[in-house]
């Protein structure tokens, strides 16, 4: 890639796990009435096809990893996981009285924050008591994110006998003076430790997130950690871009500046021998920062045209409606979003009312269906087409003259009803569907948003 294509579209960006993008949600329009309206259609819709999906959110961390951007509240004190649990229970009971007939999940991950910072008694406790009131979808899959410094083979075990089969290991880097910026000091012995754990009780697919364009990460740093995960050979990886947003994320990010970061080439260099590495061993690309075996079931979801986009990254299968559980998670309808209140104190008070701790959300329009149709097929499948009515709209032909450039530039090809995105432009994939953002185009924000596209 060139160093004159990265300075030209290393902008600030979305990464798309939704459209419209959380900054554009339509917050006059949306009401928890209007919200819950759109879940109980689709839940009516999903539960004759595939079932939902549910997110947990589990929120608690012993120490502040500084990389991270997520919600979650740093504490010692291990008595605050029953109150949670019994609030994420009670949370579910109010869907349940919403929807009036059993769902069938199809899907469910737990997120955080540390899931592993709670107990496995409690974990077990917390998914009986979803499981209680919901009938499984024929080919269910449960996951869940496990800190290898404190995922225990009783964690991994009490899990795998609720149904869980994916297991996704935080790694970031295994250099040292990376993991001090970070605060996440890990040794691969951990890491070896739990994969090789997870495989022998039987988990399916075991994941690793590595990170680049972390606080002082040298190439030669993303390379031994590559060789590194070689020797474990994963069944997938999420290899991305280490997203710097302190105006968004507070104190954690301040804790280095931007001239400790690597340069927007440097980064793309740690990307692109990344993949070289991982495709000596086998492993596939898949859609953005992803990658997979054969064996693994992301992997044969691209080739059925079945990979999903959601908030939780790259899926394997689409289900209309998720539920969010717990505090600052994220619903989806398909018809509309919601985010739940962000801080556990308030979360427990809504929940004391009996009422689905939502503070903010968006009700798509006809106009935001049809473009989040389009992002969704490039960052999926880096193509998108209009043969059909439903699928075309006003400003197309304003979008078409706005990808001219990148066409030029050979980052796709358009055609008479459809572009495909070109090898050499998958990288640029983000800026692709920000052309096709008509809520970003026609207003761009004020002050910086998002982290950079490259």
């Amino acid at each position: 890639m060139s160093r004159a294509l990265i300075n030209k579209y290393n902008i600030a960006g979305p990464r798309y796990t939704s459209y419209p993008t959380v900054p554009y949600w339509n917050q006059g329009t949306f009401s928890l009435e209007k919200w819950q309206n759109s879940l109980i259609t689709s839940f009516k819709e999903s539960n004759k096809n595939k079932g939902i999906s549910l997110y947990i959110h589990l929120p608690f961390c012993e120490s502040l990893c500084t990389f991270c951007g997520c919600n979650k509240r740093i504490t010692k004190q291990h008595s605050v996981e029953s109150p949670y649990i019994k609030a994420v229970l009670k949370e579910w009971q109010l869907y349940l009285q919403l929807f009036k007939e059993k769902p069938i999940i199809k899907e469910m991950h737990l997120g955080g924050g540390t899931p592993t910072f709670f107990s496995a008694e409690n974990l077990e406790y917390l998914i009986k008591g979803i499981l209680k009131g919901a009938a499984l979808a024929d080919n269910y899959e449960f996951s869940f994110e496990g800190h290898p410094n404190n995922t225990t083979r009783e964690h991994l075990q009490i899990l795998n006998d609720l149904g869980f089969r994916r297991v996704s290991f935080g790694v970031q880097d295994y250099n040292e003076t990376v993991q001090k910026a970070i605060h996440r000091v890990q040794p691969f012995e951990n890491v070896k430790r739990v994969t090789k754990w997870a495989r022998e009780i039987g988990y399916t697919s075991v994941a690793h997130d590595i990170i680049f364009g972390l606080p002082f990460q040298e190439l030669e740093h993303v390379k031994a950690t590559i060789l590194k995960t070689k020797e474990l050979l994963p069944d997938r990886l999420a290899f991305y871009s280490y997203a710097h947003v302190p105006w968004v994320r507070g104190n954690g990010q301040r804790g280095f500046s931007d001239e400790n970061l690597p340069t927007a080439e440097l980064k793309r260099s740690q990307y692109e021998l990344g993949k070289e590495l991982l495709a000596e061993v086998g492993y596939h690309e898949i859609g953005m920062d992803h990658f997979a075996l054969k064996t693994d079931a992301l992997y044969k979801s691209m080739e059925t045209g079945d990979l999903h986009r959601n908030f939780m990254g790259y899926t394997a299968s689409k289900t209309q409606a998720m539920i969010g559980l717990g505090v600052s998670s994220i619903s989806d309808s398909w018809y509309g979003f919601s985010q739940n209140v962000k801080g556990i104190e308030q979360y427990y008070q809504l929940l004391e009312k009996n009422v689905i701790p939502v503070y903010r959300g968006h009700i798509l329009n006809n106009e935001d269906l049809i473009i989040r149709m389009h992002i969704l097929n490039l960052m999926c499948g880096f193509k998108t087409e209009w043969h059909k009515d439903e699928h075309n709209f006003n400003e197309l032909p304003e979008i078409l003259i706005r990808l001219k450039e990148m066409e030029v530039d050979g980052l796709l090809n358009i055609n008479s009803r459809s572009i495909e995105v070109t090898k050499k432009g998958q990288p640029f994939v983000r800026n692709i569907c920000m052309a096709f953002d008509l809520l970003l185009q026609r207003k761009q924000p004020d002050t910086q948003l998002f982290s950079m596209t490259v």
